[in-house]
C-alpha cells in the first residue's frame, strides 16, 4: 500500500506540473540531458549512470513539453559532419548537412547517481539468455540521484532535487552487470527491478524539471516585419505555438552585475501585442493588435504577464 500511495502522489505531482504548464499554451522548451556521473561505489556502476540518463531523456520526450536534443557527444559528431561538408571534399546537394541550423538548448539537465544498492536472496537457479543471467529470486533495489537544471543563457543552476527510487519483488530479475546490454532495449530494462527503481526516481525528476518551467521565461524573437504588416517570429509548431495565441512584443534588456557580468534581472519595455494567424514548423506569422508600426525585427516576443 505504501508503494502504491507513493506512486499515486508522484503521478499527481507530475499531472499538476503539466497542467500548470498547459496554461502557457503547451509551449515547449529545448532541453539537453548530459550523461550522468556515478558517485556510488561498485563495479558496473557507470552503466547504471548511462542508463539513467537514457531513461530520463526518453521520459522527458514522452511528456510532450520539451524539444529534447541529442547528448553532447551526438551534437559534437553532428558539428564534425557539418565541418566535413564545408571542407569542399564531399558532394554538395540537399543531403549535405548545413551549418547554423542546430537548435540551441534553453535548459541543461545533469546529475549524479549518489547511491545504489542491490540485495538478493533465495535460490540462484535461473536461465542464461544472450549473455544475461535471469534468476528466480527476491531482489531489492534502491537508487538515489541528484538532478540539476541549468539555464543555458546564464549558466546558473535554477533548481536541484534529490530523487529516490526503490523496488522489491520476487521473480525474474537482471543484475547490474548486465546493464550495458540492456541499455539498447529500454523496454526490457524497465521490466527489471533496477529498471523499476530507476523509473520511480525519474518520475520524481521529470515532475521537478517540468515545475521549473514556471520560473523560466519563454522567449522568442521577431525575425521579419513585412510591408503588409505581418510579423514573423522564430517559434512555431515545434515549440508548441498555436493559432490564436497572443504574445507581447518589446525590447528586452538584461541587467548585469558590472563586476561579475552575472545577469541580475531581465526587463521588458512593451511596444505592442501580436496574435498568431499562421503556424509553421519553426516559425509563426501574426498581426499586430496593439502598437502596429512600432514592432521591429530583432525585438523579443514573450507571453503576456497574465498568462
Amino acid at each position: 500500500m505504501k508503494t502504491l500511495l507513493q506512486s499515486v502522489v508522484i503521478a499527481f505531482g507530475i499531472a499538476c506540473a503539466l497542467s500548470a504548464h498547459a496554461d502557457k499554451g503547451g509551449l515547449r522548451y529545448s532541453i539537453a540531458v548530459s550523461k550522468f556521473e556515478n558517485k556510488s561505489p561498485g563495479d558496473g556502476q557507470q552503466a547504471l549512470a548511462q542508463t539513467f540518463s537514457a531513461v530520463l531523456t526518453d521520459s522527458l520526450q514522452q511528456t510532450g513539453r520539451f524539444i529534447v536534443l541529442g547528448e553532447k557527444d551526438m551534437r559534437i559528431e553532428a558539428i564534425g559532419e557539418q565541418d566535413f561538408a564545408a571542407s569542399g571534399r564531399v558532394a554538395g546537394g540537399k543531403k549535405a548537412p548545413e551549418t547554423a541550423q542546430m537548435t540551441p538548448a534553453q535548459l541543461l539537465v545533469k546529475g549524479e547517481i549518489t547511491h545504489f544498492q542491490q540485495s538478493t536472496g533465495g535460490g540462484k537457479s535461473g536461465i542464461t539468455f544472450k549473455g544475461m543471467t535471469f534468476g528466480a529470486e527476491t531482489d531489492s533495489v534502491e537508487v538515489n540521484a541528484v538532478i540539476y537544471v541549468i539555464d543555458s543563457t546564464t549558466g546558473q543552476v535554477v533548481g536541484s532535487r534529490k530523487v529516490k527510487g526503490e523496488a522489491s519483488r520476487s521473480g525474474m530479475q537482471v543484475g547490474i552487470s548486465q546493464l550495458k546490454n540492456m541499455t539498447a532495449d529500454l523496454g526490457a530494462f524497465k521490466q527489471t527491478n533496477v529498471g523499476t527503481a530507476v523509473e520511480k526516481a525519474i518520475d520524481q525528476a521529470v515532475g521537478f524539471i517540468v515545475a521549473q518551467l514556471e520560473r523560466i521565461p519563454w522567449e522568442g524573437s521577431v525575425v521579419l516585419v513585412s510591408k503588409d504588416g505581418k510579423v514573423y517570429i522564430n517559434r512555431g509548431a515545434r515549440e508548441g505555438v498555436a493559432r490564436g495565441q497572443t504574445f507581447t512584443v518589446g525590447t528586452a534588456e538584461r541587467l548585469r552585475d558590472p563586476s561579475t557580468g552575472e545577469v541580475l534581472d531581465v526587463t521588458m519595455e512593451k511596444v505592442g501585442t501580436i496574435v498568431v494567424d499562421q503556424v509553421r514548423d519553426k516559425i509563426s506569422i501574426g498581426r499586430a493588435t496593439e502598437g502596429a508600426g512600432n514592432i521591429q525585427k530583432g525585438m523579443s516576443v514573450l507571453l503576456p504577464a497574465d498568462s
